[in-house]
């Protein structure tokens, strides 16, 4: 499949389940008893352990009447005697009765278990009731449903014999009731598809509950659903005189010819976002328009720069899933009264960066729309496209994530994502997150790791696609010149909130801050509705772009409270010669002890509200305080009112650093290959043997080395053991987040079973990792420091550029 997808998304805002773990069409159905909230007196439960036997007893009368019942051609060809094959249809069969009567016989041991129970006298006789009616309708319906699939079951078998008797010389399927007039399919077990079996019994059930079935030629014949699963699912083995050489979404589209070319005109673009009055697209496009001279200006410097080498044009469909359907509504209105942005930052941003970077672009918000782009067949999305996928590059959120799965069916595995705050390889390999306690409402994609792809470059698993921070600089009126604004603030400070719940209980905080600093605020205010701000705080209310970029070049201070956690608006602020003031978060937050980070794929530890701002910038643009010591935070006002700064932007975050990024990504990332990465080359390795805990990003870090998942295939090995001068008494592979890795107790030696687990952030305190850092790369885009006392030497991110 040439197509390679990715998904883009800030994740701000926990969506519904999209559950990846488990593909839209076959479920195995099973008996499920209810269990009992309450128990109940001996005298109560007589009477309705005597109805379950009654119930039993008809469902296994039933069940052994569907299992021995059979025409009399069917025994004639049993005494003809049967291939092993056939045999283990017919056991096939037999099983699923076994199944239903194990439920049933499951059910009879539990509730005799809880009769003889002596602790049910303390329940109340009301609660009795209630469990005795629970109970009632949960058999009532099992029976009910076991009662039906013998009704079908003899319906089916009735039919068989009339046919037999009318068409004697044609040998129906004996094995299959779903056999059309003249029909002669027998389902396979062929070890080569060892799922057949399950899919056509699936099909012979549910084929009607979704339209793509009938849409794709299924009738409920046997003849009929193996054809289905063998040319479009590829489930089964391909049936005599049809061509199985590739299935129709397997194959390639056809692929531009022509090569790309930096564009110096944005306008395409704008005809690709097209005239929706929507907040949040309004939003995107102005973003675009106002930023559009220092993406040309990027664009130009680079093509002067890279020899006019060019790459092959893609076709690139944006699909930003949260301002889809119902909950684009949702988001929709949030942008008016002060929710978040950054979202749109980076999908404004990135769709700038693939048009100067001259590729073709499709921009939807419309689910309806996204079915027809992709070809999905008409119905719920349990059947696989019509056609092959004619975009070689998707970038899309959770929520579209969602929407792509819901419509592509089985293809839907070939494609894959990226998101904002990270999710690390434990919580994203489905079994392995849900057997270790990793699962999440995000997780368990089963995607490469590195294509999530994050605003800020939260862990070295994940690609850091980042976004653009306007840099500080305006073209005054009638000249080229760019005039610098550090040297033009006032004694104010700006605070970073835009609803009023992000300011309870920091009024503290604020007024210690307000003791030198005239305080500016910009949170959304309703009408009809009391703002409950101090009096001294001047309130602007909701801003535009440019007008809040105004309110910054002006004022000296950012000030962070804590909340929103990770957002642009720093990065801007610092980017028009503010200082960025924020707290210190001490302990850390977590998903062990914040809500918000609570059930996010990550086990990180945010130690600040920004902890790039504070780790990667830094003094004297990035101050970090303790928001409860009062002292501190007044002791750091003062020397920031005394210090001078520069507007400064970190290359990472230019036109030009995103620019060429994204080029070294569409360029070397290859997530349809089976293969291993080769990219980057062998030679960029440097192995290093980590402390026990220490995760590898860590101990890459600590050597100005930037952790390369890429890389851990060359270190998996039992050689890498020995040149690192560590005898093994036992090498296992295993199924392990922290391998390959060595542990002292006992000398054991760990090698990597599944490579979608290759971890640079897992650490354990019984584990050395081993672990493959690299340096910086040729041809990447390194940091000028012209503007900044900042010692950037050490910074990870020159080295993260692509």
């Amino acid at each position: 499949m040439s197509g390679k997808a990715l998904y883009a998304h800030k994740g701000r805002e926990t969506p519904r389940k999209p559950d990846g773990s488990q593909w839209a069409g076959t479920k195995t159905q099973g008996v499920r008893s209810s269990a009992l909230k309450t128990d109940s007196m001996r005298v109560a439960l007589r009477p309705r352990s005597g109805c379950l036997v009654l119930c039993l007893g008809l469902s296994v009368a039933t069940l052994l009447l569907q299992s021995l019942w059979m025409p009399p051609e069917m025994r004639g060809d049993e005494a003809a005697g049967r291939s092993p094959e056939e045999q283990g249809q017919h056991g096939f069969g037999f099983h699923r009765l076994e199944l239903r009567l194990e439920a049933l016989s499951s059910e009879v041991q539990r509730l005799s278990k809880e009769r003889d129970d002596p602790q049910l006298n303390r329940y109340e006789p009301s609660l009795l009731l209630q469990s005795f009616r629970q109970d009632q309708q949960g058999l009532a319906r099992l029976v009910e449903r076991e009662l039906q699939k013998v009704s079908q079951r003899l319906d089916q078998l009735s039919g068989h014999h009339h046919h037999h008797e009318a068409h004697t010389p044609a040998t129906p399927d004996d094995n299959n009731p779903h056999t059309g007039p003249g029909e002669k399919c027998e389902v396979p077990m062929n070890p080569a598809y060892p799922v057949c079996a399950e899919k056509v019994e699936f099909l012979w059930t549910h084929w009607q509950k979704d339209p793509c079935y009938a849409f794709y030629g299924v009738d409920g014949t046997t003849c009929s659903i193996l054809t289905y699963l063998s040319q479009i699912e590829n489930f089964c083995p391909p049936r005599s005189g049809t061509n199985h050489s590739s299935l129709s979404w397997h194959q390639k589209h056809h692929s531009y010819t022509v090569k790309t070319d930096m564009c110096v005109t944005l306008s395409s673009l704008y005809e690709v976002i097209g005239n929706s009055s929507s907040p949040a697209v309004t939003f995107i496009k102005s973003r675009v328009r106002r930023m559009s001279a220092h993406w040309i200006k990027a664009g130009l410097r680079i093509k002067q720069s890279s020899n006019n080498t060019a790459s092959t044009k893609l076709k690139v469909l944006l699909y930003p899933g949260a301002l889809a359907g119902s909950v684009g509504q949702h988001f929709e209105s949030m942008v008016e009264r002060g929710g978040p942005l950054g979202e749109l930052v980076q999908w404004a941003d990135l769709s700038a960066c693939l048009t100067v970077l001259g590729h073709s672009l499709t921009f939807s918000t419309s689910q309806r729309q996204l079915r027809s782009l992709i070809g999905a067949a008409p119905g719920r999305g349990s059947c696989p496209i019509q056609r092959p996928l004619t975009f070689d590059l998707i970038y899309t959120d959770y929520h579209g994530l969602a929407h792509l799965q819901g419509s592509m069916g089985l293809a839907f595995q070939y494609y894959q994502i990226l998101d904002s705050f990270g999710t690390e390889p434990v919580f994203n390999f489905p079994s392995y997150a849900h057997s270790h306690g990793y699962k999440t409402l995000w997780g368990s994609w089963g995607l490469q790791p590195l294509q999530y792809m994050t605003m800020f470059p939260h862990t070295p698993d994940n690609s850091f696609l980042g976004f653009v921070s306007e840099e500080a600089v305006r073209k005054d009126s009638g000249e080229d010149e760019l005039e610098s604004v550090g040297d033009r603030k006032d004694r104010i400070a700006v605070v970073y909130g835009k609803q009023d719940h992000m300011w309870q209980g920091k009024s503290e905080y604020v007024t210690a801050i307000g003791e030198e600093l005239e305080i500016h605020a910009t949170v959304y205010w309703p009408p009809g509705h009391n703002l409950s701000l101090p009096s001294f705080i001047k309130n602007h209310g909701l801003l535009s772009q440019e007008d809040f970029l105004k309110l910054l070049r002006k004022a000296k201070v950012f000030v962070g409270l804590g909340f929103p956690y990770e957002g642009p608006a720093p990065i801007e602020a610092i980017a028009q010669g503010c200082i960025f003031l924020q707290p210190r978060f001490d302990p850390p937050h977590s998903s062990d002890n914040n809500d918000f980070y609570k059930g996010k794929p990550t086990t990180r530890q945010i130690t600040s509200q920004h902890p790039y701002a504070e780790q990667f910038i830094g003094k004297p643009h990035v101050w970090t305080v303790d928001m409860t010591n009062m002292t501190d935070i007044r002791e750091a006002v003062k020397a920031i009112v005394k210090t001078e700064v520069k507007p400064f932007t970190p290359q990472e975050l230019t036109c030009v650093g995103m620019l060429e990024r994204v080029r070294g990504y569409i360029t070397h990332q290859d997530f349809c290959s089976k293969s291993v990465p080769t990219w980057p080359p062998e030679k960029a390795l440097k192995v290093h043997l980590g402390p026990l805990g220490q995760s590898c990003t860590n101990v890459c870090q600590r050597s100005s080395l930037l952790c390369e998942p890429a890389l851990f295939h060359h270190l998996n090995t039992p050689n890498m053991f020995s040149r690192l001068g560590l005898g093994c008494s036992s090498i296992a592979q295993e199924v392990n987040h922290l391998f390959p890795s060595y542990s002292p107790w006992g000398r054991r030696c760990g090698l990597q079973q599944e490579p979608l687990l290759f971890s640079c952030a897992g650490s354990d305190p019984s584990h050395r990792r081993l672990c493959p850092c690299r340096a910086h790369l040729p041809g990447q885009v390194a940091l000028i420091f012209s503007k900044t006392h900042t010692d950037f030497s050490h910074h990870p991110l020159l080295r993260n550029n692509i």
